[in-house]
């Protein structure tokens, strides 16, 4: 039996080779052209005031900056190195923290810098063929602004940004940028939530499946989870070691009373990590849910076919000895021989069933 598993979005090493033998610090955008454009769109505001601006030229937005206010600064797409370069030197940003930027496949993690503050995460959705596909996601927080960096247009944060605009009274209006960051970060975790109730509902159908008519189909299904709640498991786990960095207290651009948030958000972390582990162990069950039900299937054929072979072999037996033609067979020369003979042979099989049928052999 032979199969092929269909292509997963996974991360890949392949284009990190551009780099070796590259001084540190070296801007090299090592993921995949996810958009055709790059722009970076403003958001600044206070309890009293916000306003909103996006443009392709970062230059634009940099002369609209007002550091009395909460500035959050958003850029998709990350394959414009200038853009990047700009927003970098304008900010101060150190170059091995742009690096990671334009690395999709860096882990999550939280490094402290002098007058900035580095967060980077996977943001996670799925297709129609409920295929995870992983984002990268970093933040840079500094005095009164924050960069968030995205590989295309399009994000979770649209209800925030309507809330944010619409509601003067909202708590996010009479804070700074580091409940800012708190927000959208809280914001990507929740999201984890619907992504494993999108795993439960497959493993739901797949052991619905593994009893009713399990097929190699079914096995490839198994593989693509199984492999996806590995890269889950990756994307998560040191996600939970950064947000617990943050509760210690190490970080001094997050303030005490903003570390009780991020307590909520480690909180959560630690629920999906718990439901990853529990759907992981699921996922093992299901593979032997899968091996069992084929070893069910072939025990069940073998049967039929010893059934069979043990009904002849007694018919055989018999088709034997009156096929030696022997000259003194009395049988041979009986006018009723043949039907004789007919008639033992499917008395045999006849008793046989009865035999098999009461000692539930089929």
């Amino acid at each position: 039996m032979q199969f092929h598993l269909p292509k997963l979005k996974l991360p890949t090493f392949s284009k990190a080779t551009q780099t070796i033998g590259l001084p540190p610090g070296q801007l090299i955008h090592l993921g995949e052209k996810l958009t055709d454009k790059s722009s970076v769109e403003l958001i600044r505001y206070n309890a009293e005031k916000h306003f909103e601006h996006t443009s392709e030229d970062p230059q634009v937005i940099i002369n609209e900056i007002d550091r009395k206010q909460a500035n959050w600064i958003n850029i998709d797409g990350l394959h414009n190195i200038d853009l990047i370069k700009k927003l970098g030197e304008h900010f101060d940003i150190n170059s091995l923290v742009l690096e990671d930027v334009l690395n999709p496949d860096q882990r999550p993690k939280i490094e402290d810098f002098d007058n900035h503050l580095f967060f980077t995460l996977k943001t996670l959705n799925t297709l129609q063929s409920d295929i995870i596909i992983y984002e990268q996601m970093s933040f840079i927080l500094g005095e009164n602004y924050l960069l968030s960096f995205q590989e295309k247009e399009g994000d979770l944060f649209d209800g925030f940004r309507g809330r944010l605009k619409n509601d003067p009274k909202s708590k996010a209006r009479k804070k700074d940028v580091e409940y800012l960051i708190y927000r959208l970060i809280d914001t990507i975790v929740d999201s984890y939530y619907m992504i494993l109730e999108s795993i439960a509902e497959r493993i739901e159908v797949l052991e619905d499946e593994l009893f009713l008519n399990p097929s190699s189909d079914t096995l490839q299904k198994i593989q693509i989870l199984k492999k996806e709640l590995i890269f889950l498991r990756k994307s998560v786990y040191p996600l939970r070691e950064a947000i617990s960095l943050i509760n210690k207290g190490e970080f001094s651009f997050i303030k005490k009373d903003t570390q009780q948030y991020f307590r909520d958000v480690y909180d959560h972390t630690i629920q999906v990590i718990e439901t990853l582990e529990t759907y992981r162990d699921l996922s093992n069950g299901l593979m032997d849910m899968y091996m069992t039900s084929m070893s069910n299937k072939m025990n069940e054929v073998m049967k039929v076919l010893t059934v069979i072979a043990t009904i002849f072999i007694p018919l055989t037996f018999i088709a034997g000895v009156y096929g030696m033609n022997f000259q003194h067979m009395p049988e041979l020369n009986w006018k009723y021989g043949y039907a004789g003979v007919w008639g033992l042979m499917l008395a045999c099989l006849v008793l046989m069933l009865i035999y098999f049928k009461r000692k539930k052999w089929f």
